[in-house]
């Protein structure tokens, strides 16, 4: 869970981006967040790399789900240059997220990693996802301190800041959620189709990019 908040109250390791900030009410939303994760990897100049998801999350709170969510959503397309960590059977959670780094730096020392992260914001914002350059730094959402991860991240805003942060994501409406891990998910498989990757057999699932 990351803190997240908009214009006046960014956070000190944050940049407002609002070229990349769609709402979950947009009927393009997944193929603008294709577009917007395609432009972020580009700007990472990294090359060809396979490709790690790290799906940050717990499915024991409503709102902190939306990784692993995502993460199982994406699963069944993984391959050899795709790469997911972060499920609801496997979630990756503050108590195991640096042993995972660990494991992921040994099996994949080369790929570029997207990670995917619920986040508290204003309560203008809930429902915003968005495409962030640089590591993301989970669990400042709820005050903990967790080793910053990844090369880029997709955050959705699910509910809001400021005041008992445990009880807002337990109270987070799972509606809001499911829609949020579908269109990110979506978005992904769009990003690595339209890059030229393989990610599943059964490509009339995926909905095409609405330019």
């Amino acid at each position: 869970m990351t803190a997240w908040q908009w214009a006046d109250g960014v956070q000190p390791h944050t940049r407002v981006d609002i070229a990349s900030r769609i709402h979950i009410s947009d009927a393009a939303a997944d193929s603008r967040l294709a577009k917007a994760i395609q432009h972020r990897f580009v700007q990472l100049n990294r090359g060809d790399t396979p490709i790690v998801l790290l799906c940050i999350g717990t499915d024991r709170s409503t709102g902190d789900a939306l990784g692993p969510l995502v993460g199982s959503k994406v699963q069944p397309w993984a391959n050899e240059r795709f790469h997911v960590y972060g499920t609801l059977d496997q979630p990756v959670h503050a108590t195991n997220l640096a042993k995972t780094m660990k494991m992921i730096d040994e099996r994949h020392p080369d790929a570029t990693i997207l990670c995917v992260d619920a986040c508290l914001g204003k309560a203008e914002s809930v429902g915003y996802m968005s495409v962030k350059e640089g590591p993301l730094l989970p669990g400042t959402g709820v005050n903990k301190q967790l080793p910053s991860v990844g090369h880029f991240h997709v955050v959705g805003i699910v509910n809001v800041a400021g005041f008992m942060e445990y009880f807002v994501l337990q109270n987070t409406r799972l509606n809001l959620v499911m829609r949020m891990a579908d269109t990110i998910a979506n978005a992904v498989r769009i990003w690595q189709k339209e890059a030229g990757r393989r990610v599943g057999s059964n490509e009339t699932e995926l909905l095409d990019p609405v330019l």
